[in-house]
């Protein structure tokens, strides 16, 4: 049973969301394991045909939970490593899911939220959905969830937005290409609903074999993904240990400006 997951199956579709609410789907230790345990498991299912994965409440997801970066900013460069590995184990299962892949942006994405994003096949928000790569205000990068978000948007828009930290709306995200269509909250539901039934319509065999298609001739691969995997994993765990990270993590878990950034 599943603690911080929701899992809906009606017609061969999988509706799975994030279920911590009261911390905007923010993600933790079990949240990362649940969910890829959950995906690995549709992988098998041949009664499932497309997943839906969306948030409950008012975001889709924050990124790192408060709790689990406290505890990483303390923990060694070793279990940093291994940590990071499992986020970057979750990613590549919904990259290369062998069903089509939804994503039901129902609120603000943040850092691994936006990495989940990425992941999907296809991805559609509301309009009043905000989106960001924040971690360089943290002293860190968005290393794990890099190899998906910059195949998403591309390499111009990563580096305006790795650098930048900067946050930014549902029609921007759109028009860079983490979305593919935005509407109003209301109309969320009726978007997934129409894509779902234009997936229907496809050979599931063909649909496999189009979407390995589409990441192969892109060199994307899971053996090059678990190879990078490997590298970003190090990377991020050397920042989160290195004096810069840990005086962002604090600054952050203090509520107050970091050294490097100008007082206001």
């Amino acid at each position: 049973m599943a603690e911080f997951l929701e899992i809906a199956l009606h017609q061969g579709v999988a509706h799975l969301a994030l279920n911590r609410p009261e911390v905007h789907n923010a993600f933790n230790d079990a949240l990362i394991a649940e969910l890829t345990d959950t995906l690995c498991a549709f992988e098998r299912d041949p009664a499932i045909r497309a997943v839906v994965l969306t948030g409950h409440g008012a975001s889709f997801s924050a990124g790192a939970d408060v709790q689990w970066m406290r505890a990483m900013a303390a923990a060694a460069e070793e279990e940093n490593r291994a940590d990071a590995e499992r986020l970057a184990t979750l990613m590549r299962t919904l990259n290369f899911l062998a069903k089509p892949t939804i994503a039901r942006v129902n609120g603000a994405a943040y850092g691994g939220g936006v990495g989940l994003i990425a992941c999907c096949d296809i991805a559609i928000g509301t309009d009043a959905a905000k989106f960001g790569l924040t971690e360089v205000k943290l002293g860190l990068v968005p290393a794990v969830i890099s190899p998906y978000v910059i195949a998403a948007i591309g390499t111009r828009q990563a580096r305006r937005l790795f650098l930048s930290g900067e946050t930014f709306d549902a029609a921007e995200a759109a028009r860079i290409g983490l979305l593919h269509r935005v509407v109003p909250a209301a109309e969320l539901d009726g978007a997934v609903d129409g894509v779902l039934r234009l997936l229907a319509k496809g050979g599931p065999q063909a649909q496999r074999e189009a979407k390995e298609l589409v990441l192969r001739r892109s060199g994307a691969t899971p053996a090059a993904a678990l190879a990078a995997d490997a590298e970003n994993a190090a990377l991020i765990a050397r920042l989160r240990v290195s004096a810069e990270g840990q005086e962002g993590l604090a600054a952050f878990l203090e509520k107050r400006s970091p050294q490097w950034a100008p007082r206001e």
